[in-house]
């Protein structure tokens, strides 16, 4: 219990000297020594209780009860006065509707019920512990680098990067708290605190474009918090418990009781996960710095909300309106997503997309509920975190370095940032590539969906894959096409990003040798303590041939890095007389001159977002608002 309290504290003490850390040196100390401390402390607590089904700590406390009731008025104070301060009348009225409802709960309900069991953790919490303690830390080290060129770019702009940092290390605190609070308010004032961080976040720059964004996210996600806070509501009045164990056990043993509860938990997690209609609050924040990007895409904002859902599978497994809700959103926004990313040259927005894409298939798997959807949808919140943590970086670095995140201006990039490169490719090849763990969660996916007769996701599932595989693989063309030689400048590139880059890379091969091992001693134990057996949806000898087969693409494609300096470069082959091989013009059959280009088909009249977002979005807002009618009516039933 000591390690989950380190855990959750720490982060805020780091978070504090930050915000008085007014110079690059002091501010690179504490980063780098606290990042280095959590991630520390996590492998401890993980690699201590590995394989462990579930560990439950007696622990109550007034004096957080207080703190929880603290941290509502903070956060709708802050919210209502940036409401005010920018004329956002729906952010007023939605933040004053929570923070009314929290006071009246917190007061009027809360005191009545007791959760002697407040902390807890099992193995996938740890998992998660893991992404947020090693990746999250990771990206506040790669922003050291980052933030100093961010700027540098902007010299005109008041340095506001003690507030930044400060900020990011309250996020992983209060990423923890959700993960480790077995008390629901606990977990719900961690919910609100990772809302608030992310709309201060994305309106950093302050612009007019990253306020309004900013309020489109703490819209969306204050919407889903008063489904949580409905959520508390009742299971504090009608069911008696503020025990997400107790509230899970209910579930399972009387699934009417819980629709309407785990409806509202899964509209909550549903809009913390960016899912369609509320998709668009997770492209707004493109246009926050990079490291703010990967932190909200990979270990910390989106996850939050699968956690959430997948922790409520085995009850979505038993009650028909918040499993349809969840598995069709999910399906449907996995598919539209997908076919949206092909009209996406902008290398952020792609991953956007992918994010929001792959973060669908998670909630559809969470929403089967069945053992091996859940061993699937384990593996996809891992390797997703990763690999998009490892793109995001790339793409930040290399935005730096070649003046633009646009995928049509990294023909070069190759040449001119040989490591990088290749360590992007690996990211894209990680995300839809054979043998790596991506894809071989996608088919284990399949298999639930048809153990389990899902035909509509299969479906999906089938075309959004198609879709996936388009858009990946126009980018690792561009990458891996070398047209001509060009200056390197990776010379430039801060350590603190070359660390986290690294470091990234390094957790893609291990976790993709180690796969097998994954599985039996995290993934395993969790599913058999809250299914009592263990199904999976991949043999563990698959995973072993996968594992080998991952070993040898990471060795061929790192092999030749760093052996020599200089590279031997050919004239370019033209296909026909050439005139000029510098600007690439040739003399064709014809006897003209012509340019040789290559660029990708992005096909933007056939899945432009205009074209297919409204169609995701209406869709799924018609599936919620008929799920809660059918919640409703079930509740009104049972009372």
């Amino acid at each position: 219990m000591e390690m989950l309290g380190f855990l959750i504290v720490f982060p805020l003490v780091a978070a504090l000297l930050l915000l008085f850390a007014r110079n690059d040196t002091a501010r690179g100390a504490i980063v780098g020594v606290s990042a280095a401390i959590i991630g520390a402390a996590v492998l401890l607590l993980c690699f201590s209780n590995i394989g462990t089904a579930g560990v439950y700590f007696q622990f109550e406390s007034t004096v957080i009860d207080g703190i929880c009731t603290i941290a509502s008025v903070l956060i709708g104070a802050c919210i209502l006065a940036y409401a005010i301060r920018y004329k956002n009348v729906w952010a007023g009225i939605l933040a004053s509707v929570q923070l009314v409802a929290s006071l009246v709960f917190d007061f009027g309900f809360a005191g009545s019920v007791k959760v002697p069991y407040g902390l807890c953790f099992d193995s996938l919490s740890l998992l998660m512990a893991f992404i947020i303690g090693i990746i999250g830390s990771a990206i506040c080290v790669y922003a050291l680098g980052y933030m100093k060129d961010f700027q540098a770019e902007h010299p005109d702009e008041k340095d506001r990067r003690p507030i930044f940092f400060a900020i990011m290390f309250m996020f992983l605190s209060a990423m923890f708290v959700i993960v480790f609070s077995n008390n629901m308010v606990w977990m719900f004032t961690g919910w609100e605190v990772t809302t608030l961080c992310s709309f201060l976040l994305i309106g950093y720059t302050k612009t007019e474009e990253a306020i309004h964004n900013a309020f489109r996210q703490i819209i969306m996600n204050i919407a889903g918090g008063l489904g949580f806070i409905a959520a508390l509501y009742y299971s504090a009045i009608a069911m008696g418990t503020l025990s997400f164990a107790d509230f899970l056990q209910i579930g399972i043993w009387s699934p009417a009781l819980v629709v309407f509860p785990v409806t509202c938990l899964a509209f909550a997690g549903i809009t913390k996960a960016a899912q369609m209609p509320f998709h668009t609050w997770l492209l707004g924040a493109m246009v926050a710095p990079t490291p703010t990007s990967a932190l909200l895409h990979s270990s910390t904002m989106v996850k939050a909300g699968v956690f959430l859902l997948v922790k409520l599978a085995p009850v979505f497994a038993l009650t028909l309106a918040p499993a349809l809700m969840v598995i069709l959103v999910g399906g449907i926004t996995f598919c539209l997503a997908s076919f949206i990313a092909i009209s996406q040259s902008n290398a952020k927005r792609v991953l956007a997309y992918s994010t929001i894409a792959n973060l669908g298939l998670i909630v559809a798997c969470a929403g089967v509920g069945t053992p091996e959807a859940v061993w699937a949808a384990s593996f996809l919140v891992l390797f997703h975190a990763i690999a998009k943590s490892l793109l995001f970086l790339c793409v930040g670095t290399a935005e730096h370095h070649i003046g633009s995140r646009d995928i049509e201006d990294m023909d070069l990039l190759f040449e001119r940032m040989p490591k990088l490169a290749r360590l992007m490719m690996l990211g894209i090849m990680v995300m839809f590539v054979a043998p790596f763990g991506m894809l071989i969660s996608k088919w284990a996916t399949l298999t639930s969906f048809i153990d389990t007769h899902q035909i509509a996701l299969i479906l999906l599932l089938a075309f959004g894959s198609g879709a996936t595989f388009m858009f990946w693989a126009k980018w690792l063309g561009k990458l891996a096409g070398i047209a001509t030689c060009s200056d390197n400048v990776e010379g430039t590139v801060h350590k603190s990003e070359w660390i986290a880059v690294y470091l990234m890379a390094g957790l893609v091969f291990g976790c993709c040798a180690l796969l097998p091992v994954i599985s039996q001693n995290v993934v395993q134990p969790y599913i058999y303590g809250v299914y009592g057996y263990v199904q999976d949806a991949v043999s563990n000898d698959i995973l072993w041939i996968t594992s080998i087969l991952s070993v040898a693409v990471f060795i061929v494609l790192f092999a030749g890095v760093g052996r020599s300096s200089k590279s031997k470069h050919v004239d370019i082959y033209l296909a026909g007389v050439s005139v000029n091989n510098d600007q690439r013009v040739f003399r064709n059959s014809m006897s003209k001159e012509a340019v040789a280009t290559s660029r990708n088909w992005y096909m933007a009249d056939i899945f432009g977002e205009d074209k297919i977002a409204p169609i995701g979005v209406v869709a799924c807002a018609i599936i919620i608002v008929i799920a809660f009618a059918l919640s409703v009516s079930t509740m009104s039933v049972l009372f």
